[in-house]
């Protein structure tokens, strides 16, 4: 595993082109990607979202499905890039009229569809994603990245609501927007951005928001100059927007072995088929995500650290789930298949 704050050049990461297999993704786009290509969240009352036609994006590129590919891109395109900037409207719901409600952006959502734009540009030579990818990298580079802030480049999760202008305890940063593959690939149309400086300040700042005895980070994360603490007016979770961190980390091959060792420990029980979202204020479980596709993040991290093989039931994806947890299986699986392929069998 590369120390973090390693160089990182432009396209420094591997090509996410080809690590999806076909049937994994036939299960996905069947159950979660309409004809039109909007990506539905199935346990959100159906709406969709950036981070989810981002999602969508990647996987169709893992998976070699430029149609598919383009049917998302196109649906995001008509319905959430409808700001006056080049980012994207965060959410839509069916049973709006018009569909958007909340104009603000979400910065993870951009993250990812301008980098799935980056990878489709470099699998298909498309011209036009790489021009789409780039007017998006460089809106929220300039609009969200707090570049000389004193803990290192932060990623405010939206235009509006978390600076220090918005909050008391502001800027609020989310770690799981720190979409660390992708930053190793952004320079490929964004060069004029310091992305190794963005991987360097999420990997710290991650050392450094561990909070409570399971040394965990909470979703929310004031990180005023004096110190990070959890953020006010939220719960003190290690929650659904957490547990993507180790698997970001461990994607782009970054970190040391203890950034990894507090999901390690969570995970690492004999209950190793669900997750639990921890209350960082006494370390305890206070529920349980329980849904199949979650327990390929724990088996990811063994991967990465240990190289545990990915267990046989873990390399296909079951149908039943919803959205996140059939996300985040698929997600591991071609991070897997990218970073470390030694640890699946087939």
């Amino acid at each position: 595993m590369p120390p973090a704050g390693a160089p990182v050049r432009a396209g420094a990461g591997p090509a996410l082109a080809g690590t999806l297999d076909a049937a994994a993704w036939a299960v996905y786009r069947a159950r979660f990607v309409t004809e039109r290509g909007r990506v539905v969240d199935t346990a959100n009352g159906g709406i969709s979202h950036s981070e989810g036609q981002g999602y969508g994006m990647l996987l169709a590129v893992a998976a070699g499905d430029r149609a598919a590919f383009e049917r998302i891109w196109g649906w995001t395109r008509a319905n959430l890039m409808v700001r006056s900037d080049a980012l994207a409207a965060w959410r839509w719901a069916p049973d709006h009229r018009p569909g958007v409600s909340d104009m603000n952006n979400a910065t993870d959502g951009d993250i990812l569809v301008a980098w799935a734009l980056t990878e489709a540009a470099e699998a298909w030579g498309e011209p036009a994603y790489r021009t789409a990818a780039r007017r998006i990298a460089v809106e929220f580079g300039r609009k969200t990245i707090l570049f000389k802030d004193p803990h290192g480049p932060l990623i405010l999760p939206g235009v509006s609501g978390f600076s220090a202008r918005d909050r008391a305890d502001g800027p609020l940063v989310n770690l799981s927007y720190w979409v660390f593959p992708a930053f190793q690939r952004l320079g490929l149309v964004a060069p004029e951005y310091d992305w190794a400086s963005v991987i360097r300040s999420g990997v710290e700042i991650l050392r450094r928001a561990r909070f409570g005895p399971s040394n965990l980070p909470t979703e929310w994360i004031s990180a005023r100059e004096d110190a990070l603490r959890p953020a006010d007016g939220f719960p003190a979770l290690f929650s659904y927007n957490a547990v993507r961190v180790p698997l970001y980390l461990a994607w782009a091959g970054v970190g040391r072995p203890e950034d990894y060792a507090p999901f390690k420990t969570l995970w690492g029980g004999l209950d190793r088929e669900r997750l639990p979202i921890v209350d960082t204020r006494d370390g305890r479980p206070v529920e349980w995500l329980t849904e199949p596709g979650y327990a390929a993040l724990p088996a990811l991290v063994a991967c990465a650290v240990d190289a545990t093989p990915i267990p046989e039931a873990l390399t296909t994806v079951q149908d039943g789930q919803n959205y996140y947890p059939t996300t985040l299986h698929l997600l591991t699986l071609a991070a897997a298949r990218m970073r470390y392929p030694s640890c699946l069998r087939s």
